[in-house]
């Protein structure tokens, strides 16, 4: 089932190590929850305080290691109820949350196992009647996005312009060697489709690197393919051997310094990409969610719609006055330093 979970990776020791009475406080200044896949609602049930908290994010964790195809171990979870799902998210959205992240190992494939009519697309619809400000999707297969629900999220303005789809690779024989359903046309296709209905659409895509078999000839036409996509945002991994899967009794495994070398080569290459694609903003105003003042850096910091917390690069910005936490805020975008944007609050 859907359960709650709160933050990502840097939130964690912060909500583990908090007092059991300070949790909310803390989760509703940052102005984020999570709506996660677990199978865990059972077991939390019974725990309270920093326990809850703990295990709470711990089977998060579990869900958001786990593939499902074949390179590592399946999970699999029942699905929660429609009404369910719109109960707790309209507690939370009363609470006064911004932002919600609607996130799973492959959130496309809600509602699949029912003869209902249940769908993502149905989902979203009565998520987007909630107030929230925004909506963001983690994690979108290729195979399983629907004409429909690019109308949805294209549709819908409660629900950013943001879409992390894992690819894995590009080059259909090693898509076949991972199990993966798409193709490097079906790929395309759907990039295409996307950019067609949301011009400003930001796509996020994970990439491995030395999968058994990948040859010189197929990394370069991965390295092509990002080329040509330009795709603003993407994690690049090297592959690592499971213990008890296929993949790792494959054939052919590629030696540890040729992969670890084509994961700088993509890097470098991603991170060429992704500046580009920072200078084209300089200038413009972007809604920018604040997080909160650093101390350190002297600014305020925040999240474009382009950016997904703990994962993507901030907007540090400067205002004359307060802005508290949770607040949303034009800043004109002037500067960039370390992948990050710099600005000023546009009164």
């Amino acid at each position: 089932s859907f359960v709650l979970s709160a933050y990502g990776e840097g939130y964690r020791q912060l909500l583990v190590k908090a007092r059991p009475e300070d949790i909310p406080t803390l989760m509703n200044e940052q102005a984020l929850f999570f709506l996660q896949l677990s199978c865990h609602r059972d077991a939390l049930a019974s725990l309270s305080g920093e326990d809850a908290i703990a295990a709470n994010l711990a089977a998060a964790e579990q869900v958001m290691n786990k593939c499902a195809d074949m390179c590592y171990e399946r999970h699999t979870a029942p699905e929660a109820r429609v009404d369910s799902l719109l109960a707790e998210a309209r507690q939370l959205a009363e609470s006064g949350v911004k932002e919600l992240i609607v996130i799973a190992q492959d959130i496309t494939r809600y509602g699949w196992d029912k003869k209902d009519g249940t769908s993502l697309a149905g989902l979203l619809k009565e998520l987007c009647k909630l107030p929230f400000h925004w909506i963001r999707l983690h994690y979108l297969y290729p195979e399983a996005v629907t004409d429909e629900l690019i109308g949805v999220i294209a549709s819908q303005p409660k629900i950013v312009h943001y879409l992390d789809i894992p690819i894995q690779h590009c080059n259909d024989r090693v898509l076949k060697a991972m199990n993966r359903r798409s193709t490097k046309k079906d790929i395309e296709t759907l990039f295409s489709k996307l950019r067609a209905a949301m011009p400003d659409v930001v796509i996020r895509t994970s990439i491995i690197c030395g999968f058994p078999g990948e040859t010189q000839e197929e990394f370069e036409e991965l390295c092509d393919f990002l080329r040509e996509q330009r795709l603003q945002r993407a994690g690049v991994f090297q592959f690592s051997p499971e213990e008890g899967t296929r993949a790792a009794q494959m054939d052919d495994q590629v030696d540890e310094d040729v992969a670890a070398r084509r994961v700088e080569l993509l890097v470098d290459l991603q991170s060429r990409v992704m500046d580009e694609y920072n200078e084209e903003r300089l200038g413009c105003v972007a809604e920018v969610l604040c997080e909160g003042f650093d101390s350190q850096m002297g600014c305020f910091v925040g999240r474009t719609y382009a950016d997904s917390v703990d994962i993507d690069g901030r907007v540090c910005f400067t205002a004359a006055g307060l802005i508290p936490a949770g607040s949303f805020v034009n800043v004109r975008i002037t500067g960039m330093e370390d992948g990050d944007l710099t600005g000023e609050i546009e009164e």
